[in-house]
């Protein structure tokens, strides 16, 4: 049983910056790769960027590439992503979530592959 909490959301305008965090309770939390998935009204669920569990490799949506940086502290039980140059468009309610299993590239860009989700941080960017 893992439980994920969010933070760090809020408004900013477009071209300014946020860093959202997540904290894990589970102690085992290197063997969970971490993603970041979100949500707008209306819309489903999309990937935004995933973690490895050992290695640290990291796989982006292409509309986040070179703006987001997913990352780990192990030792903490957290993940954040930094967002950077962020767009309205960027706009959505931002999800942590954690797998236990191993996937590829595709598969850990499905939300069934994910065991446990965080409530969700809202980000706002206006224009």
């Amino acid at each position: 049983q893992v439980q994920l909490v969010e933070s760090g959301g809020g408004l900013v305008q477009a071209g300014g910056s946020l860093r959202l965090s997540c904290a894990a309770s589970e102690r085992t939390f290197r063997a969970y790769a971490m993603g970041w998935f979100r949500q707008a009204p209306g819309k489903e669920r999309e990937f935004v960027a995933v973690i490895s569990r050992s290695t640290g490799i990291t796989y982006y949506t292409d509309s986040v590439k070179g703006r987001f940086t997913i990352s780990r502290d192990n030792a903490k039980n957290t993940v954040t992503l930094q967002m950077n140059s962020l767009k309205p468009e960027d706009t959505a309610v931002y999800y942590c979530a954690a797998a236990s299993r191993p996937a590829s590239t595709v598969i850990m860009t499905t939300t069934l592959w994910y065991d446990y989700w965080g409530q969700g941080t809202q980000v706002t960017v206006s224009s």
